[in-house]
């Protein structure tokens, strides 16, 4: 606890949070689980894509991340494209006055070092390029927690990222593939670790799936994506969405003729129109879509599902903390490391080029291994809440030195 002559420390969490994305904000909430849990005492509070949301869901006061309202909208006209451009010179003095009032601001978890999907330099690169050079103008601690990352082509988004990098005081990663995709761009990680996805510190729902697979078999979830293929792959983008949707909706519709029921899951709100097409192309009552609004939503989904095949990065670290066989459709190293880390590397299958019958025949290995995965994947999970307790106590650490003595003192001194 902070006594009276003690000013309590004052804690930023920076990024896209409460802007749809159930990844972003299941990153945030393991977040704070721990600021609450080991510093209580702290002042928190956010700069994020969606204040009103942050606000409201996790209780801390929230400002805006950008100044400018359709940052994230295609400016065509002169008026849009002269607001953004004072949008990028505004929000350099609305991100240094606000990283000043902080001791340490973290940035939890995201892919905030890649770019595995569509992204634009200026957009949120420059964002937190502007977070980390301000961090080291003022001495403000900055931290990317549990953050992924990955080789970049574009050289402006490139440098951004590096630099970024460079300036922060701390950094760990979600994979090794992460930490080595920032060692090939010139940063020193020597000092670097690399822990499980901070989602995997979320509470665990109550499993009601089978331990065996039934008779008839149980539910599927598939979890969908609106994916257009990443930044390199804007020349094809369309084709690449066509060939995922086709191909997904071919797999859900054969589930479906084998009597399987299918609930359809998304991680962040633009995946929407991906459920309306499956629906709109699978007329059955044996498919569904679910509503989440978080991630222990998603959890809760999967843990009594048969087994689960999805696409983002979020939807896979759900299925299997809940302990579901899952089947990744992969569009980038972090899912195919994370299905490894777990012990279903051999079960990814390329979102880029969905093969329905394919698919099907590595669903149906998964499912007759379904109770021996079941206790791999609880084996694994005891090692990631193990490792995740290292993270946290090597955080606190890096960024609470006072109170990480004051425990250290506290231990001393028990009888």
């Amino acid at each position: 606890m902070t006594s009276a002559d003690e000013t309590p420390v004052r804690v930023g969490v920076f990024g896209l949070l409460g802007s749809g994305n159930l990844g972003n904000d299941g990153s945030l909430e393991a977040l704070l689980g721990y600021l609450r849990a080991e510093h209580p005492e702290a002042v928190v509070d956010a700069l994020c894509g969606g204040p009103e949301v942050v606000a409201t869901r996790y209780r801390i006061p929230a400002t805006r991340l950008h100044w400018y309202r359709g940052e994230y909208r295609t400016a065509s006209r002169a008026g849009a494209i002269a607001a953004k451009g004072l949008g990028k010179l505004v929000d350099a003095v609305r991100t240094a006055a606000w990283v000043r009032r902080h001791d340490v601001v973290i940035v939890p978890g995201m892919g905030v070092l890649e770019a595995t999907l569509p992204l634009r330099p200026w957009g949120f690169p420059y964002s937190l390029f502007l977070l980390c050079a301000t961090g080291r103008l003022f001495g403000t601690r900055v931290a990317l927690v549990g953050v992924g990352a990955a080789p970049i082509g574009n050289r402006p988004t490139r440098a951004l990222v590096r630099w970024s990098a460079r300036l922060a005081t701390y950094r760990s990663y979600r994979d090794a593939p992460s930490r080595d995709a920032m060692r090939e761009m010139g940063v020193d990680t020597a000092r670097d670790e690399v822990y499980p996805d901070l989602a995997f510190a979320l509470p665990t729902p109550r499993a009601s799936g089978p331990d065996k697979n039934p008779v008839p078999p149980g539910p599927v979830c598939v979890g969908v994506m609106a994916f257009h293929g990443g930044n390199d792959d804007r020349a094809r983008a369309e084709e690449i969405h066509r060939r995922y949707l086709d191909g997904t909706t071919r797999f859900v519709r054969t589930l479906v003729e084998d009597g399987r029921p299918v609930r359809l899951l998304t991680g962040d709100e633009c995946d929407g129109p991906v459920v309306a097409a499956i629906l709109g192309a699978v007329d059955s009552p044996l498919v569904t879509a679910a509503q989440a609004c978080s991630l222990a939503d998603l959890m809760r989904e999967m843990a009594g599902a048969d087994t689960v095949v999805a696409t983002r990065y979020h939807n896979l670290v759900c299925a299997l903390k809940a302990g579901t066989p899952t089947l990744a459709l992969s569009y980038a190293a972090k899912s195919d490391a994370l299905m490894a880390q777990m012990g279903l590397g051999a079960y990814c299958h390329p979102a880029r080029e969905v093969d329905a019958d394919r698919l099907l025949e590595q669903f149906r290995a998964l499912e007759r291994r379904s109770v021996e995965l079941r206790r791999t994947l609880t084996e694994r999970n005891l090692v990631a809440t193990r490792r995740l307790g290292h993270q946290f106590t090597d955080l606190t650490a890096a960024l609470f030195p006072a109170a990480d003595h004051a425990h250290d003192h506290a231990l001393r001194e028990a009888p």
